[in-house]
């Protein structure tokens, strides 16, 4: 029973084929496409695969996009299912004031790192930044409680805000330094401190609340460009969103 996990962000789709709908299971093939390129799917990158039973995913990119998916998918008789964040769900309750308005990758990716954590034997409070277009920050009680979650600007969308509001503002990307010395490296660091400041208060915050230091984790596409400014371990997870759609996946063919 092959199982396809669909992860649609707001600038790339990424995929995964795995063996079963199961945490641990085999992974087959895997891949990303710009949004820009959805519509070459099916001829290009899903093309000879074998066909999934079951496919899940999460889409924040918008009705539009998750449309020009489900075009591509024609290829293959089994239609999507896409997760929308709940009350609870997997072992976690949401702790959202309308728990259905959370972004549905903010909530798998907190199953994933929580499910992640009770793997290893560990149950402790939770840490999670997903560094992409966007930036969020979430918080995890030791009982898998979402406790809440922050919501910033990613780094592009950081510079293109100060390219239009300042005149004249038109410079490269820069290096993180302690003491930018050109525009370029101020911008640049400007950022990821601005990032990172808002992560380490996050981890401030929990440990007040829970009394314990929290397993810190950090993900999304430009994650490996933040982790080296945090001042504490970060451990950099590249695809908890699918770990997060396999643990849904399973459980919910094990309530069928």
């Amino acid at each position: 029973m092959t199982f396809l996990a669909l992860d649609v962000g707001n600038t790339r789709l990424k995929w995964a084929l795995y063996e079963a709908p199961t945490p641990g299971s085999e992974l087959i093939a895997q891949g990303a496409v710009f949004l820009d390129n959805i519509e070459k799917l099916a001829d290009e990158e899903w093309q000879g695969l074998p066909s999934p039973s079951r496919i899940l995913g999460c889409v924040v990119a918008g009705d539009p996009v998750k449309w020009r998916v489900r075009d591509q998918l024609e290829l293959w008789d089994a239609q999507p299912t896409w997760v929308v964040a709940s009350a609870a769900e997997a072992g976690l309750s949401n702790g959202y004031d309308h728990p259905s308005r959370l972004g549905a990758d903010r909530w798998v990716a907190m199953i994933g790192a929580h499910h992640r954590l009770l793997s290893r034997g560990e149950r402790r409070p939770i840490v999670l930044a997903m560094v992409g277009t966007a930036v969020t920050v979430e918080a995890l009680d030791a009982d898998g409680r979402f406790l809440g979650g922050l919501i910033l600007p990613g780094h592009g969308i950081m510079l293109r805000a100060l390219e239009s509001g300042t005149a004249g503002l038109h410079v490269p990307t820069g290096e993180v330094t302690n003491f930018p010395s050109n525009t370029s490296d101020a911008l640049t660091t400007g950022g990821t401190f601005a990032i990172a400041g808002a992560i380490e208060r996050m981890v401030e915050n929990v440990v007040q609340h829970c009394g314990q230091m929290p397993a810190c984790m950090m993900t999304g596409g430009a994650g490996w460009k933040m982790a080296p400014s945090m001042q504490r371990p970060f451990e950099l997870v590249d695809n908890l969103i699918f770990d997060g759609l396999l643990e849904i996946a399973s459980r919910r063919s094990t309530a069928i």
